[in-house]
């Protein structure tokens, strides 16, 4: 699978990659070790689809327009409470409220993504469960599958999250396959063990993407080198 071949414009040298997974794969210890150990900008889809319903943006303004007016609380915010029972009520609204913050979640990370390249950034990461569904293959440089076998994402999310199996088999019938997430993606990340083993996956992965791993590398080639010629 290529992606990435229906990007707008091309930033050079920086990868744009995405970042998905079913739930209790361990996608946020993943994003954290990238964002600790590596050049490069991270955004969470689902955050910012809050930030493109705050006051006074153009998906705010037409969220509005659809579910009216007074489902802004006092302070200007949409009432998320009161939204979620508009689309309750009449199940087709969902379609329509998906089809004014998705549109503008890409629009927004599309902007970022220009601002990091100018800025010198090297990778630009963005997380989902629902970014194949969303369309961003098209978008994307890589997309990555942080997978975990089943039996060890429902141990975390019982234990981390105190979620009933229940509730747990619910989500997951409700979330792509592992069959579909490996087909679209173009890197699997195995998650099911030790997180040292799959940072080393991620390593081995972005070696050669980023300066500074050509940097760490070029090092140790100069080190061992140098460690021959001694002898």
């Amino acid at each position: 699978m290529q992606a990435g071949r229906n990007r707008k414009f091309e930033v050079e040298r920086m990868r744009f990659i995405g970042i998905t997974g079913g739930v209790g794969a361990g996608k946020s210890e993943i994003l954290e070790y990238i964002r600790r150990h590596y050049k490069c900008r991270i955004y969470l889809a689902d955050q910012v689809a809050h930030l493109v319903k705050q006051p006074g943006t153009k998906a705010y303004k037409a969220l509005l327009e659809l579910l009216g007016r007074d489902v802004a609380s006092a302070d200007g915010q949409i009432d998320k409470a009161l939204m979620a029972d508009r689309i309750f009520a009449d199940p087709m609204l969902l379609e329509r409220v998906n089809s004014i913050v998705h549109p503008a979640v890409k629009e927004f990370l599309l902007e970022r993504l220009e601002e990091a390249g100018q800025a010198g950034e090297e990778l630009f990461f963005v997380e989902a469960a629902l970014l194949i569904e969303g369309g961003y293959l098209a978008l994307v440089d890589e997309m990555w599958y942080v997978y975990a076998d089943e039996a060890v994402r429902r141990e975390r999310l019982g234990r981390t999250r105190g979620y009933s199996q229940e509730k747990i088999s619910r989500i997951m019938s409700s979330q792509l396959t592992e069959e579909r997430f490996r087909r679209c993606c173009d890197f699997v990340i195995d998650n099911s063990g030790d997180l040292s083993d799959s940072f080393r996956q991620i390593d081995k992965r972005l070696k050669g993407y980023t300066q500074i791993e050509s940097n760490q590398e070029n090092n140790q080639d100069r080190k061992k080198n140098g460690k021959e010629n001694v002898r």
